[in-house]
């Protein structure tokens, strides 16, 4: 039972792309809702919504990733 190490460092790198976008989505969507009175607020709350979603899956995606390398299909 050997480890693919080529799929698991293209996991790794997928959950560290996912990384900056767990704490910046958040951070979006909380500035969007404490800056209503400004005109970007909407714009500002859909990056934050897209950056949660995109973290979401680059996590799903990595974890699909790491474990197709430990346990081979």
């Amino acid at each position: 039972m050997a480890t693919n190490k080529e799929l698991l460092s293209k996991g790794v790198k997928y959950l560290a792309g996912a990384l900056p976008l767990l704490f910046l989505g958040p951070a979006l969507i909380y500035n969007a809702f404490m800056n209503k009175a400004n005109s970007w607020h909407y714009f500002v709350l859909a990056i934050g919504i897209i950056a949660c979603g995109a973290a979401m899956y680059f996590m799903y995606a990595g974890l699909k990733i790491i474990m197709k390398s430990l346990f081979n299909d």
